[in-house]
């Protein structure tokens, strides 16, 4: 026990003796160096944070990648039957490209693809349109006189 008390007198007296002398042998100069250094640490501190953030980001994003890129290989092609996403209406590559989950369809096959589609589309209006105008018709014989 005696020894645990005499370091811990030891530790004080020297903590104390070398606070003192720091701050008597503390000369403009090196009072001017140490305001220089703790202001140059508390201007650039959150610079550094933030550069540390985007490292940071960075690998977490190339690990994501990866992990993703290894879950993508790992998939059969059974899984992915359709799931296919037709690409939108735009001529420009590097967009379309881009916001393709599906395989990377050529300028053509997309014109072609979004043809079919419009066709679709224009045909199934039309087969409402008509059904609806029939079912107007229907309303109207409701009220007519058959005589």
């Amino acid at each position: 026990m005696d020894g645990l008390v005499n370091l811990a007198t030891t530790v004080g007296n020297r903590f104390a003796t070398n606070l003192k002398g720091t701050f008597t042998d503390l000369t403009p100069e090196k009072a001017i160096r140490l305001v220089i250094i703790v202001g140059a640490y508390l201007l650039l501190r959150p610079y550094l944070i933030k550069l540390g953030g985007r490292a940071q980001m960075q690998s977490h994003e190339e690990e994501e990648a990866r992990a993703e890129a290894e879950a993508k290989a790992k998939i059969s092609p059974n899984e992915l039957r359709g799931k296919v996403n037709i690409p939108e209406d735009t001529d420009d590559e590097d967009e379309a490209a881009a916001r393709a989950s599906g395989p990377d369809w050529g300028k053509k096959a997309r014109r072609r693809q979004r043809e079919v589609i419009t066709k679709m589309l224009i045909a199934e209006e039309k087969r409402l349109r008509e059904s609806r105008e029939e079912q107007e018709d229907k309303d109207i014989e409701e009220f007519l006189v058959k005589e």
